[in-house]
């Protein structure tokens, strides 16, 4: 694992090249095996029950949710019922070394971003352990990434980033607002139906 790091804003902390080819790999296969137990799904806006763009699906003794009873963390997949997959080692592993944190996430978001995909600035605020920090792993198709401030309508920067790729934000930048702009298409070759997967770890409940 690489250890350069970039940082963006306070907090912010963006890690190049964090996971090298072999690591990618053996992710995506526990990747896929979380997504074989807990599919992939179309979340809704709240009230209108609009589609995301975006599939996801979850990982760890939590999951984030988004319908139109609004968004929250739950123990069970929405379409399924059942427990959401185990957190893999790999991911339990880059928390440990980059959350600055002794104590463990509790959710792993899995989303999945197809061509023509993106997400809006949105913040990450269902938490309620917000002195942990948000701690972010691409693979695939490399993707604009727009982080701004903790305000809406301030200044924003883009960061691409590629397969491998850690991004890390906690205190002043917890909870800035950030987005993807879009993905470029065919810029890696580790997804075979292409695309981009997201893990994004957060602890939701205080920690005691």
């Amino acid at each position: 694992m690489a250890r350069q790091s970039i940082e963006i804003a306070p907090g912010a902390v963006y890690y190049p090249g964090y996971l090298d080819r072999a690591a990618q790999e053996a992710l995506l296969a526990d990747v896929g095996a979380a997504i074989a137990t807990a599919p992939l799904y179309h979340p809704r806006m709240p009230r209108s029950g609009k589609s995301f763009s975006v599939r996801m699906t979850n990982c760890g003794p939590l999951g984030w949710v988004s319908d139109i009873d609004g968004y929250r963390y739950q123990a069970t997949h929405p379409e399924t019922g059942a427990p959401w997959p185990r957190i893999p080692e790999l991911l339990m592993s880059a928390w440990r070394e980059l959350s600055g944190v002794p104590f463990p996430p509790e959710a792993c978001l899995v989303n999945y971003y197809a061509e023509g995909t993106r997400l809006g600035l949105h913040q990450d605020r269902d938490e309620n352990e917000l002195a942990a920090p948000v701690v972010s792993l691409s693979l695939g198709d490399a993707a604009i990434f727009r982080f701004g401030g903790t305000k809406r309508g301030e200044a924003t920067r883009s960061v691409k980033l590629v397969s491998g790729d850690a991004f890390v934000f906690g205190g002043a930048s917890r909870l800035a607002y950030h987005g993807i702009d879009r993905v470029l298409t065919s810029t890696s070759t580790l997804l075979p139906q292409g695309g981009r997967i997201n893990l994004t770890l957060r602890r939701v409940t205080p920690a005691e």
